[in-house]
This record gives C-alpha cells, structure tokens and sequence, in this order.
C-alpha cells in the first residue's frame, strides 16, 4: 500500500495533473507529472494510479497495481516532495516485468518532467 502522504485522492486531483503537467509515453505506461504550487499540501510525491479493464481481468488488475505500487515507492525517493503523478497502465504492462515497469516509469518520468518544465 502507498502511505496516505504519497496518495492521490480525489478526481479533482488527478484531473489536474494529467490535464496541466506534462506527459510521456512508454511501451507499458503513459506517465503524467506535475508539480504542485500549493504549500499547504503536505507529504509526497503523490501518486495516481490508472488501471482499466484493457489490461485484463480482475486478478491481472490488482497483480498489476499491486507492482505499480510497489515501483512507485522505489521511484519516489528520487522525487520532490511538491510532485505529483499520474500513471496509466496501457494493456502491455500486464505482461511486464516489474524491473521493466520501472524502467518505463523512471523513463517516464524523466521525459514528462522535461514536457511539464517547457509548458510553464
């Protein structure tokens, strides 16, 4: 499980994140990143995670989130607190390992960031 502080929790959250950040695709995930400018938040990076019925049923879904979650947690010791992120599953991640996902992720991240930099 994600610590509290290291979770997206309402779809006004995420909705923000995948619509002002930045986003990058890989074989297996499409990464959103946006740094927040409120302060009052407190905790992070947070996380969002998306995984729908494409990426199979509802034992590959949850072995999925499962992984993510766990790639997230290694992923956010190398983030800023004020960032938060998005991923969505694409149907490829449900065969991918979960050093492939990380790399994806890490992956991800880097050209997101990049995207979200030059927006602002």
């Amino acid at each position: 499980m994600l610590p509290r502080a290291h979770k997206l929790t309402s779809s006004a959250e995420f909705r923000r994140v995948i619509s002002q950040g930045g986003r990058a695709g890989t074989r297996t995930l499409v990464v959103h990143y946006y740094t927040r400018t409120e302060t009052v938040i407190s905790g992070g990076p947070r996380f969002g995670l998306i995984v729908s019925k494409q990426v199979g049923n509802a034992v590959a879904r949850h072995r999925l989130s499962r992984q993510l979650r766990h790639v997230c947690m290694e992923v956010a010791e190398h983030l800023d607190r004020e960032v938060d992120i998005v991923v969505r599953a694409l149907p490829a991640s449900a065969d991918a390992t979960s050093a492939q996902l990380l790399k994806d992720m890490e992956s991800g991240i880097e050209r997101a960031r990049k995207k979200a930099a030059a927006r602002s």
